[in-house]
């Protein structure tokens, strides 16, 4: 599993949403999503709505996944992506 996989799974997923996906190697991997279908919900619920997306992925190609997820209110609140 490559960066981009992911990216490209969690934007069917999730259309429109803004996916940035880092790695170290090909298990452990970094993302950063951005998503208003976000709006309203826990950062729980927003993680799940990711690990649904990815599956069975997440128990056999993806090792680790550090998830930053944010509903565009959120990024807008901040100007720096941080949660407000």
């Amino acid at each position: 599993m490559h960066a981009n996989e992911i990216k490209r799974l969690i934007e069917g997923g999730l259309p429109g949403a803004q996916v940035e996906v880092q790695g170290d190697d090909e298990r452990h991997f970094e993302a950063r999503v951005v998503a208003r279908e976000f709006t309203g919900k826990s950062m729980v619920q927003q993680h799940q709505m990711v690990y649904r997306i990815l599956g069975d992925k997440m128990n056999t190609a993806i090792h680790a996944l550090s998830l930053k997820t944010l509903s565009p209110d959120q990024v807008g609140a901040t100007g720096s992506g941080k949660p407000a």
